[in-house]
């Protein structure tokens, strides 16, 4: 065997190596994300009649949602819900980072374990207990607020419920997206620090104009999967909507509601539609903050 040729078979192999890594992946991408979509896609395009059975619709169903008051009050609620509940997250979870990274506290390792402990609650069981604290008859600030003869929140309340959802969601996902911060903040290098300290810089202005600076890709990826994550808002609601029926209905959310119309109103064409439209909601909504975050770092 000469050399050229032991040669070309090595390259081969190099060649073929990084596909071969790759193909479990694209396997498993292919049969549990792409086969799937394609199927709801196709079944969105479709109509189960009583007269005649299912019979092709095209964009129909499509029509339908698009004047479905249900659904883009669903759509209106949860973009309302990241409105008011992604920013205060995110504030919480840039301050702890910082307060972190200063090197100022004591017990840093338990305060961080603390407060990305509930991040670890499954969000059945962490809506399950904010349910029971947030009861108008045994909850603990019912109970207290009747010992000092003052009015008993109604945190399930109409006006008070999205405040409510936003909370429980903040207390899950702030020690999330703080660790996500709090790793970014370690990458920056010790130089800057050294940098800024000669120069006369405090721990105010280290923070403004080095920390922060370096945070924005971190912030970013934060605040997309807050895009996703609150358009996808399904299991608090979901939850809440046992004690809470009279204010959370089977629409409450997008979600919420493709949910309901799948497997309550056993309507999947048009779930599978609803779908596919909220799908595009959150696209849409990404691609806006992508759009913004470039255009703020363009001169």
């Amino acid at each position: 065997m000469t050399t050229a040729t032991t040669t070309a078979r090595a390259r081969g192999r190099r060649r073929s190596a990084g596909p071969l890594f790759v193909a479990p992946f694209m396997v498993l991408f292919l049969l549990l994300f792409l086969a799937p979509l394609g199927y709801a896609g196709y079944l969105s395009l479709f109509q189960e009649r009583l007269i005649g059975g299912t019979a092709f619709v095209g964009f129909d169903n499509y029509v339908q949602a698009l004047g479905d008051s249900q659904f883009l009050h669903g759509v209106g609620r949860v973009a309302l819900f990241f409105v008011i509940q992604v920013p205060l997250m995110l504030l919480l979870a840039l301050l702890f980072a910082l307060a972190l990274d200063s090197g100022l506290l004591r017990l840093a390792r338990v305060i961080r374990l603390g407060i990305f402990v509930p991040y670890a609650v499954p969000s059945v069981v962490a809506t399950l207990m904010w349910g029971y604290l947030y009861g108008p008859d045994f909850g603990p600030f019912a109970q207290l607020s009747r010992k000092l003869s003052l009015p008993v929140p109604d945190f399930l309340s109409d006006s008070w419920m999205l405040g409510s959802l936003a909370n429980i969601v903040t207390w899950e996902f702030v020690g999330y997206n703080m660790i996500i911060l709090y790793a970014a903040l370690r990458t920056i290098p010790h130089e800057l620090y050294e940098a800024a300290s000669m120069d006369g810089a405090g721990a105010w202005r280290t923070a403004w104009s080095i920390k922060l600076p370096a945070l924005r890709p971190a912030i970013l990826l934060t605040l997309l999967f807050s895009v996703i994550g609150s358009f996808q808002l399904f299991n608090e609601p979901s939850l809440l909507m046992k004690i809470a029926p009279d204010v959370i209905s089977s629409s409450y959310t997008a979600n919420l509601y493709a949910y309901s119309l799948a497997f309550t109103g056993q309507q999947v064409n048009y779930a599978a539609t609803v779908s596919f439209l909220l799908g595009l909601v959150i696209v849409i909504a990404s691609y806006a903050v992508l759009l913004t975050a470039n255009r703020r770092r363009t001169p």
